[in-house]
């Protein structure tokens, strides 16, 4: 099959310059990486290619052979005219381009990693996440919830240790201790986590029945949990070490737990501050009246002033959401909806009536003023 272009194969113009080749070679050399794609042969494949195209464009000698000669100019049939031949181990030029060691172990892990870590040493448990729904006054005054969580604790028979009592570990025979397996793929050597001891590197003689040697068993635990006023959808609180246990005797992880507040009928929350839409009659807005509010405490009352007009609002200090950093509260803000009424009977239609025609400019400054501003546009 022909080869493609190698500029095509890396991505890059014919007059790329030659860190722009490196940066495109970096990107798709990590991309189709065997030890990130396994078994996959068309990513090995396209590794191999991009090896071959950044050696010869990496070069420049080699490049401006390719330039003038293309492919042929690495014909070993060619080479007669002093042109370079033959390629590299791609994974050599991998090793060659992001530095790694090459101790023998996985590339990813000698570039990235910095070698694998003591596999026999403890490891700390995973950390979990556990989704709560509480209601308006539970986020707004604070209260206590108790949880169910199933996780892998530790073995209460072995003590996390995996063993029977009087039993010891050795040395895993199918990975000799490292608790990886190498196995061979072409010309890569690919590790994998030894399937006999997991990566640990050694075994039990004699394996705990309760939890067959892993030290940690499933099990549901109760768990309280303490939610501080003031808190909000998106909140998240830490239970420390009530995540899953640790391997080989390792700390436990943490127990995140991510609130989720219902929506009020009444209240609408801003930050610390609450917003309540109260309706009042016309009567009232128009007479003035004192009227009772809702808060999260209790009732109260405010005084309307006559004339009030439909979406005044009363601010009401320190009523609000407690702040959960402990900086006070917040205000309740009242919007006072002025209720238009319906269903009238012929004399309150006679009534409103009689008062409307007592009405003048005086009575709905408001009225006259848009009219007046609306003349404004037809002059």
């Amino acid at each position: 099959m022909a080869k493609r272009d190698y500029y095509e194969v890396l991505g890059v113009e014919r007059g790329a310059e030659s860190e722009e080749i490196k940066k495109s070679y970096r990107k798709l050399a990590v991309k189709f990486h065997p030890d990130k794609n396994p078994g996959d042969k068309a990513a090995e494949e396209k590794f191999k290619e991009l090896g071959e195209a950044y050696e010869a464009l990496s070069d420049p000698q080699k490049r401006a052979a390719y330039d003038q000669y293309g492919h042929s100019a690495f014909d070993p049939r060619m080479r007669g005219g002093g042109r370079s031949g033959g390629f590299h181990d791609p994974a050599d030029i991998f090793r060659e381009v992001f530095g790694g060691g090459g101790g023998g172990g996985s590339i990813f892990e000698d570039l990235f990693g910095g070698g694998r870590s003591d596999p026999t040493q403890p490891q700390r448990g995973a950390d979990l996440r556990y989704d709560m729904e509480i209601a308006f006054e539970e986020a707004a005054h604070g209260c206590e919830k108790e949880i169910t969580v199933t996780k892998q604790d530790r073995c209460e028979v072995c003590h996390g240790s995996g063993a029977e009592t009087g039993s010891k570990s050795k040395t895993c025979p199918t990975c000799g201790g490292r608790g990886q397996v190498i196995s061979s793929r072409g010309i890569f050597s690919i590790a994998q986590t030894c399937p006999r001891c997991e990566g640990a590197g050694r075994v039990i003689e004699k394996p705990c029945k309760t939890c067959q040697g892993k030290g940690r068993r499933e099990r549901t635990s109760k768990i309280t949990l303490k939610i501080p006023a003031g808190v909000d959808t998106g909140s998240r609180l830490r239970s420390s070490g009530n995540g899953e246990a640790g391997v080989r005797g390792g700390p436990p992880g943490d127990l995140y737990v991510v609130l989720h507040v219902k929506a009020h009928e009444i209240f609408e929350r801003d930050g610390d501050d609450l917003i309540c839409e109260v309706p009042v009659s016309f009567v009232q807005a128009a007479l003035g009246s004192e009227i009772e509010v809702p808060t999260l405490s209790g009732k109260t009352h405010i005084k309307i002033p006559a004339g009030t007009q439909p979406g005044t609002t009363f601010r009401l200090k320190g009523k609000g959401i407690k702040n959960i950093q402990g900086f006070g509260s917040g205000d309740l803000h009242v919007r006072v909806n002025v209720e238009v009424p319906t269903h009238l009977n012929q004399e309150q239609k006679a009534k409103l009536q009689e008062f409307g025609e007592l009405c003048d400019e005086r009575v709905n400054p408001m009225t006259q003023s848009f009219f007046e501003k609306a003349k404004n546009l037809f002059t």
